[in-house]
Protein backbone atom coordinates (compact mmCIF):
# COMPACT_ATOMS: atom_id res chain seq x y z
CA UNK A 1 0.00 0.00 0.00
CA UNK A 2 1.25 3.43 -0.59
CA UNK A 3 2.09 5.87 2.13
CA UNK A 4 -0.85 7.87 2.99
CA UNK A 5 -3.51 6.24 1.54
CA UNK A 6 -3.89 3.03 3.86
CA UNK A 7 -7.67 4.11 4.33
CA UNK A 8 -8.34 3.81 0.70
CA UNK A 9 -7.80 -0.02 0.34
CA UNK A 10 -5.84 -0.28 -2.89
CA UNK A 11 -2.43 -1.21 -4.08
CA UNK A 12 0.01 1.88 -5.65
CA UNK A 13 -0.65 0.34 -8.89
CA UNK A 14 -4.68 0.38 -8.62
CA UNK A 15 -4.86 4.18 -7.11
CA UNK A 16 -2.32 5.30 -10.15
CA UNK A 17 -4.49 3.55 -12.99
CA UNK A 18 -7.88 5.37 -11.35
CA UNK A 19 -5.87 8.67 -10.90
CA UNK A 20 -5.15 8.74 -14.84
CA UNK A 21 -8.48 7.82 -15.54
CA UNK A 22 -10.02 10.27 -13.39
CA UNK A 23 -7.47 12.54 -14.92
CA UNK A 24 -8.30 11.43 -18.80
CA UNK A 25 -12.20 11.82 -18.17
CA UNK A 26 -11.40 15.34 -16.88
CA UNK A 27 -9.11 15.91 -19.62
CA UNK A 28 -12.18 14.56 -22.19
CA UNK A 29 -14.47 16.88 -20.77
CA UNK A 30 -12.76 20.42 -20.81
CA UNK A 31 -11.98 19.23 -24.40
CA UNK A 32 -15.94 19.14 -25.07
CA UNK A 33 -16.88 22.00 -22.78
CA UNK A 34 -14.09 24.37 -24.69
CA UNK A 35 -15.80 22.97 -27.76
CA UNK A 36 -19.38 23.62 -26.90
CA UNK A 37 -18.19 27.46 -25.29
CA UNK A 38 -16.70 28.12 -28.47
CA UNK A 39 -19.50 26.83 -30.76
CA UNK A 40 -22.39 28.72 -28.37
CA UNK A 41 -19.04 31.66 -27.83
CA UNK A 42 -19.69 32.11 -32.14
CA UNK A 43 -23.14 31.27 -32.24
CA UNK A 44 -24.27 34.67 -29.14
CA UNK A 45 -21.59 36.62 -31.16
CA UNK A 46 -23.54 36.65 -34.89
CA UNK A 47 -26.87 36.99 -32.33
CA UNK A 48 -25.91 39.76 -30.54
CA UNK A 49 -24.81 41.63 -33.72
CA UNK A 50 -28.36 41.10 -35.39
CA UNK A 51 -29.94 42.34 -32.21
CA UNK A 52 -27.64 45.54 -31.80
CA UNK A 53 -28.88 46.06 -35.51
CA UNK A 54 -32.52 45.65 -35.12
CA UNK A 55 -32.05 47.60 -31.44
CA UNK A 56 -30.75 50.84 -32.53
CA UNK A 57 -33.34 50.48 -35.54
CA UNK A 58 -35.86 50.16 -33.08
CA UNK A 59 -34.59 52.60 -30.46
CA UNK A 60 -34.30 55.01 -34.00
CA UNK A 61 -38.22 54.30 -34.34
CA UNK A 62 -38.84 55.55 -31.40
CA UNK A 63 -37.96 58.95 -32.14
CA UNK A 64 -40.10 59.05 -35.38
CA UNK A 65 -42.82 60.07 -33.31
CA UNK A 66 -44.08 59.46 -29.77
CA UNK A 67 -47.17 56.96 -30.64
CA UNK A 68 -44.27 54.94 -31.69
CA UNK A 69 -42.47 55.11 -28.47
CA UNK A 70 -46.06 53.98 -26.61
CA UNK A 71 -46.70 51.30 -29.14
CA UNK A 72 -42.81 49.60 -28.52
CA UNK A 73 -42.73 47.81 -25.33
CA UNK A 74 -39.11 48.21 -25.35
CA UNK A 75 -39.61 52.20 -25.55
CA UNK A 76 -42.21 52.68 -23.03
CA UNK A 77 -39.61 50.73 -20.78
CA UNK A 78 -36.63 53.00 -21.65
CA UNK A 79 -39.35 56.06 -21.26
CA UNK A 80 -40.38 55.05 -18.04
CA UNK A 81 -36.82 54.74 -16.93
CA UNK A 82 -36.22 58.42 -17.92
CA UNK A 83 -39.28 59.64 -16.29
CA UNK A 84 -38.07 58.34 -12.94
CA UNK A 85 -34.99 60.01 -12.87
CA UNK A 86 -36.90 62.99 -12.81
CA UNK A 87 -39.64 61.77 -10.98
CA UNK A 88 -42.45 62.56 -13.23
CA UNK A 89 -43.24 58.93 -13.99
CA UNK A 90 -47.13 59.42 -12.65
CA UNK A 91 -48.19 60.51 -16.42
CA UNK A 92 -47.54 57.34 -17.75
CA UNK A 93 -48.16 55.43 -15.30
CA UNK A 94 -51.21 56.68 -15.40
CA UNK A 95 -51.98 56.31 -19.49
CA UNK A 96 -50.92 52.46 -18.93
CA UNK A 97 -52.60 52.20 -16.07
CA UNK A 98 -56.17 53.35 -18.59
CA UNK A 99 -54.71 50.95 -21.16
CA UNK A 100 -55.10 48.27 -18.62
CA UNK A 101 -58.59 49.37 -17.79
CA UNK A 102 -59.73 49.29 -21.24
CA UNK A 103 -58.87 45.37 -21.24
CA UNK A 104 -60.76 44.33 -18.42
CA UNK A 105 -63.79 42.22 -19.43
CA UNK A 106 -66.29 42.24 -16.31
CA UNK A 107 -68.38 45.09 -15.26
CA UNK A 108 -67.54 44.35 -11.17
CA UNK A 109 -63.54 44.20 -11.92
CA UNK A 110 -64.52 47.84 -14.25
CA UNK A 111 -65.80 49.13 -11.52
CA UNK A 112 -63.21 48.10 -8.70
CA UNK A 113 -60.43 49.30 -11.43
CA UNK A 114 -61.55 52.85 -11.95
CA UNK A 115 -62.34 53.39 -8.42
CA UNK A 116 -58.74 52.34 -8.12
CA UNK A 117 -57.57 54.52 -10.55
CA UNK A 118 -58.85 57.45 -9.39
CA UNK A 119 -57.98 57.11 -6.39
CA UNK A 120 -54.37 56.88 -7.05
CA UNK A 121 -54.39 59.42 -10.03
CA UNK A 122 -56.86 61.68 -10.28
CA UNK A 123 -58.31 62.52 -6.62
CA UNK A 124 -57.25 65.76 -5.00
CA UNK A 125 -53.97 64.84 -3.05
CA UNK A 126 -53.73 60.92 -4.72
CA UNK A 127 -50.12 59.46 -4.03
CA UNK A 128 -49.48 60.19 -8.26
CA UNK A 129 -51.96 62.71 -8.68
CA UNK A 130 -51.67 63.28 -12.83
CA UNK A 131 -51.32 67.39 -14.12
CA UNK A 132 -54.72 67.83 -15.63
CA UNK A 133 -56.92 70.82 -15.95
CA UNK A 134 -60.22 71.06 -13.33
CA UNK A 135 -63.00 70.72 -16.13
CA UNK A 136 -61.59 66.90 -17.20
CA UNK A 137 -60.84 65.82 -13.90
CA UNK A 138 -64.86 66.56 -12.78
CA UNK A 139 -65.76 65.26 -16.13
CA UNK A 140 -63.59 62.30 -15.60
CA UNK A 141 -65.31 61.73 -11.83
CA UNK A 142 -68.84 61.65 -13.53
CA UNK A 143 -68.02 59.78 -16.25
CA UNK A 144 -66.83 57.13 -13.61
CA UNK A 145 -70.29 56.75 -11.97
CA UNK A 146 -70.92 54.48 -15.26
CA UNK A 147 -67.44 53.07 -15.19
CA UNK A 148 -67.20 52.64 -19.35
CA UNK A 149 -63.94 51.92 -20.77
CA UNK A 150 -64.10 55.53 -22.01
CA UNK A 151 -64.62 57.49 -18.85
CA UNK A 152 -60.58 58.08 -18.47
CA UNK A 153 -60.34 58.73 -22.88
CA UNK A 154 -59.87 63.00 -21.31
CA UNK A 155 -57.97 62.74 -18.87
CA UNK A 156 -55.48 59.76 -20.78
CA UNK A 157 -55.60 62.43 -23.68
CA UNK A 158 -54.19 65.37 -21.34
CA UNK A 159 -51.38 62.87 -20.05
CA UNK A 160 -50.62 61.76 -23.49
CA UNK A 161 -50.20 65.33 -24.74
CA UNK A 162 -48.13 66.73 -21.64
CA UNK A 163 -45.68 63.91 -22.48
CA UNK A 164 -45.66 64.30 -25.86
CA UNK A 165 -44.44 67.96 -25.68
CA UNK A 166 -42.65 68.08 -22.40
CA UNK A 167 -41.21 64.92 -21.65
CA UNK A 168 -40.89 63.26 -24.82
CA UNK A 169 -38.41 66.06 -26.13
CA UNK A 170 -36.93 65.81 -23.12
CA UNK A 171 -36.98 61.92 -23.39
CA UNK A 172 -35.23 62.27 -26.96
CA UNK A 173 -32.29 64.74 -26.39
CA UNK A 174 -31.37 62.82 -22.88
CA UNK A 175 -28.34 60.68 -22.59
CA UNK A 176 -30.42 57.75 -21.61
CA UNK A 177 -31.29 57.85 -25.02
CA UNK A 178 -28.71 59.12 -26.94
CA UNK A 179 -26.76 55.82 -25.15
CA UNK A 180 -29.59 53.53 -26.42
CA UNK A 181 -29.37 54.86 -29.93
CA UNK A 182 -26.38 54.75 -30.47
CA UNK A 183 -24.46 52.34 -28.13
CA UNK A 184 -26.70 49.83 -26.83
CA UNK A 185 -29.07 47.33 -27.60
CA UNK A 186 -32.85 47.26 -25.71
CA UNK A 187 -32.14 44.35 -23.95
CA UNK A 188 -28.57 45.35 -21.90
CA UNK A 189 -30.73 48.36 -21.46
CA UNK A 190 -33.27 46.66 -19.78
CA UNK A 191 -30.77 44.97 -17.30
CA UNK A 192 -28.96 47.50 -17.00
CA UNK A 193 -31.50 50.18 -15.66
CA UNK A 194 -34.17 47.96 -14.05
Amino acid sequence: MCRGHADTHCTCPEWAKELRLSIGNLIHKLEIGHHLLASTVCKKRAKNRTLNNNSKKEAMKLKESFGQLLSSKDGLLAFQTFLKTEFSEENLEFWMACEEYRMIESDSKLRAKAQIIYQEFLQSGAPQEVNIDHQTRELTRQQMKIASRTCFDAAQEQARILMEKDSYPRFIKSPLYKDLSHHSSLSKFKLSFT
